[in-house]
């Protein structure tokens, strides 16, 4: 008798131990039975720059390089750090726009583009980021770094440490305006990685780059970048000249809700600086399509737990997760989640359980910490005690 009664015993603990496995639900996939087929991805199109790259602004992505990571005169595409410095103090409440900065000397008399300040006057410094965004004037950019930093050799100070904050490793800043400087420099991808930061860090400022003129001191000037008149899509960013560094264009679009950055640097003229541009988000758009995958906090699952208060615990990501890939190809995807294979109480929000997986044709796009999504308090003695047998036996035939 007492070895049947064992014998039952074990057999019971079996089967809870391997219920206890199979309660865990199917992974979630994103794959369709009969596979999306999108349009063929061609080749990126050819484009006559020194260097260039195609980012999707939301997910960072490349979509499109060359010598991405060059290092280059950026000219006054350099006067996207010195805004994004200011813009940088204005939200953390060190200055205003309202702030009336004086024109010095200094800033009066530097060549180049101009606002037109006049030396010994006091200026909004609003009408210095617009001096500098749209008029791409060298002297609002040396009176926004000598008002913030006191010099503009301090100021670069602060660009540089701005940029490694940013992960521009490419990059290096000497002056605030872009004038031809040794060591001074940056690379199409940072280049990108900055205009991305302007855009999603201090949305309330980036408006100013899709205005197309600026007037002040009765001298009205266009904004250079030529997409402004030619592509409702463009919004945005800051054009850069000097013979160094030929034409250069930062540019930014949105069309059916997806945004794109494209950098060109050392194209051979103000036009062809907008139709290589051009090309290549064409290209973005045409080809690509931006997906919300799944939400910060949203439930992927619920999985077993051992000598909790609760069996169980719900399961998801601690962030957005997004991704730009191929049009079409959204049912091709295929996300997997691969649990700790034993989760014991207490389990605390946010505790990272496991690993989310999003694959297409193969390749991994995405590997994310899964985590609890709620609090599990330990069980009391004898549930716990209960548990360690089950695991024991679970792992025993196993």
């Amino acid at each position: 008798m007492s070895k049947h009664w064992m014998y039952g015993l074990l057999t019971l603990l079996f089967a809870v131990a391997v219920h206890a496995e199979n309660e865990i639900p199917p992974s979630p996939s994103l794959s369709t039975p009969a596979m999306e087929q999108g349009p063929l991805v061609p080749a990126a199109p050819q484009v006559a720059a020194s260097s260039y790259i195609l980012m999707a602004a939301e997910t960072g992505e490349i979509l499109v390089e060359s010598n991405s990571i060059q290092e280059l005169p950026p000219a006054s595409l350099t006067k996207m750090m010195t805004s994004y410095a200011l813009d940088f103090e204005i939200a953390k409440g060190n200055v205003s726009f309202e702030d009336m900065v004086p024109i010095s000397v200094n800033a009066w008399k530097t060549g180049g583009s101009k606002m037109f300040v006049r030396e010994g006057t006091m200026v909004r410094l609003e009408e210095l980021l617009r001096g500098i965004v749209i008029q791409s004037g060298n002297d609002a950019s040396i009176a926004v770094a000598e008002y913030l930093a006191g010099s503009e050799d301090a100021f670069a100070s602060i660009m540089n440490q701005h940029a490694a904050r940013l992960g521009m490793t490419h990059s290096h800043f000497m002056n605030a305006t872009g004038l031809p400087m040794d060591n001074h420099y940056s690379s199409a991808r940072d280049l990108a990685i900055l205009a991305r930061a302007i855009v999603y860090d201090f949305p309330q400022q980036y408006p100013i780059y899709s205005e197309k003129e600026f007037t002040y001191n009765n001298i009205k000037q266009p904004n250079r970048n030529l997409l402004l008149w030619r592509d409702k899509s463009v919004d945005g960013l800051k054009t850069g000249h000097t013979e160094a560094a030929g034409y250069c264009l930062v540019a930014s679009a949105v069309r059916e809700g997806m945004r794109l950055i494209s950098v060109v640097m050392g194209t051979r003229s103000e036009e062809a600086r907008a139709q290589e541009t051009l090309k290549l988000l064409n290209y973005g758009f045409r080809y690509f399509e931006t997906h919300s995958l799944y939400n910060r906090g949203q439930e992927l699952l619920k999985t077993r737990v051992w000598g909790g208060a609760s069996d169980e615990v719900r399961v998801g990501v601690a962030k957005d997760i997004r991704l730009t890939i191929p049009r079409g190809q959204k049912g091709a995807l295929n996300a997997k989640v691969d649990v700790d294979s034993i989760i014991k109480g207490p389990v605390e929000t946010g505790q990272t359980l496991g690993t989310l997986r999003i694959e297409l044709d193969g390749k991994t796009l995405v590997s994310e910490p899964v985590v609890a999504l709620e609090p599990i308090e330990e069980a009391g003695f004898f549930k716990r005690i209960w548990h360690e047998i089950l695991l024991f036996f679970k792992s025993f035939f196993a």
